[in-house]
């Protein structure tokens, strides 16, 4: 027989759905390494290697096949091929660029478990999409929003959500395209670094926000009366200040986001809360001689750094706060539990926080790669984000269900759980 290598679904999966891997036709308990590549649209490699060994029929199946020690994982770990790939230059992180083309997945099987593997065996091809069918991308220019709306297929209206990344800047998709796909009406939202945008975080303006909620409150495929935001990192506190001073947000859930105001000034009307202040001197180095920056923000509870602490208790919304244990960018859990601590203090709602152990600061969708240091663009070098691989993995595919639980819950009246599609 001539080893092949059987996929499911055969040719292409969504970026957040398992993709069953198994390779038939091998010798009885024949070695073989498997290893899975992938570029990016700079053309970076990333790649991850797994030495197995086949049954007695010499059939390989990754859902009960563990991996043996000595690559990239072991264990019994059916997509670990996928969630260990590692950039073949340092600090590189997995990104989607361009959501309306498939990553294309490469998978080789190598003979034995030597360092380089032997010959090829065999080897497949796959296509990671983010957009599923019948969804729309509608690139969005009105008054001085820049963003892009994503729609799920069907008539709506669909319950409606903006989603915020972080210091990057630009306008990342992928997210937003990913939720779309699971039946929400999803704005990813530029707010700086993107056209015609300042250039450099140095304030922001609620009011170029409140224009891209009263869009979505207005927009006919939005299901009203509220929407829902979604923030990770830097854009969990500009989240947690629009929820607290806009009108017509219903949920925020926030991925590893600070209570206080960082970074830059925000401004509303005649408002203006100061960043929280930083100190240098605190960035350590870590063994790998990469720098830590979890002790550079002060504290927001103490002396003129409690201006910077955004007065969540004015929201009118419910809270979900998702927390890497290991997030070393800041003090997310802190930040959870002060959040909680000062809305409770006000009579509000208890907020949901779900935390999560080993996981790091990069918590993004289900199957993208830890990354566990890359550029930081404010401190203007390579930083750690924390998080130890498998365990981040698990976080991204339970919060990923957390994050759409909370939504359907508080945006559509609808438990969870319920069989029917939203």
């Amino acid at each position: 027989a001539v080893p092949s290598v059987r996929l499911s679904p055969a040719a292409r999966s969504l970026f957040d759905e398992p993709l069953a891997i198994a390779v038939q036709g091998l010798g009885p308990q024949q070695q073989v390494t498997l290893r899975t590549s992938l570029r990016d649209e700079t053309g970076e490699l990333f790649q991850a290697c797994a030495r197995y060994q086949a049954g007695d029929d010499g059939e390989l199946d990754l859902t009960r096949c563990p991996a043996l020690p000595g690559g990239s994982f072991s264990g019994l770990e059916p997509m670990g091929l996928l969630w260990a790939l590692q950039p073949q230059k340092p600090f590189r992180r997995l990104v989607k660029r361009d959501v309306q083309s498939p990553f294309l997945l490469q998978l080789e099987v190598l003979e034995g478990h030597g360092d380089p593997p032997g010959r090829l065996l065999a080897r497949a091809q796959h296509e990671r999409a983010f957009l599923r069918d019948g969804v729309r991308r509608i690139p969005v220019r009105e008054g001085r929003i820049r963003a892009t709306l994503f729609l799920p297929p069907g008539n709506g209206p669909f319950p409606g959500i903006i989603d915020l990344y972080g210091t990057g800047g630009g306008l990342p998709e992928y997210r937003a395209c990913l939720l779309a796909n699971n039946g929400f009406a999803v704005l990813a939202l530029a707010f700086y670094g993107y056209e015609d945008l300042p250039k450099e975080m140095k304030e922001f303006h609620l009011e170029y926000f409140e224009e891209a909620v009263n869009y979505m409150l207005q927009h006919t495929e939005v299901k009203g009366p509220g929407i829902g935001l979604l923030g990770i990192s830097k854009g969990g506190d500009l989240c947690i200040s629009m929820a607290s001073f806009l009108k017509g947000i219903t949920a925020t859930a926030l991925i590893n986001g600070s209570v206080a105001n960082v970074g830059a000034v925000l401004r509303y009307k005649d408002i203006s809360i100061p960043p929280l202040g930083v100190n240098a001197k605190r960035i350590t180095l870590n063994k790998a001689g990469i720098a830590d920056i979890i002790d550079v923000l002060n504290n927001p509870l103490e002396g003129p750094d409690r201006q910077s602490f955004i007065p969540l208790e004015k929201a009118e919304c419910r809270f979900l706060f998702i927390v890497g244990q290991d997030d070393r960018n800041w003090k997310s859990e802190f930040f959870a539990v002060e959040g909680s601590k000062r809305l409770q203090a006000h009579g509000k709602e208890k907020p949901e926080i779900v935390c999560y152990p080993g996981a790091g600061h990069y918590i993004e969708p289900p199957f993208f790669p830890m990354c566990a240091a890359s550029m930081h663009l404010l401190v203007g070098k390579p930083v750690v984000w924390g998080g130890e691989p498998k365990a981040h993995c698990e976080a991204q595919i339970d919060a990923w269900q957390q994050i759409q639980a909370f939504f359907r819950k508080h945006l559509t009246g609808k438990p969870s759980g319920t069989s029917s599609k939203l």
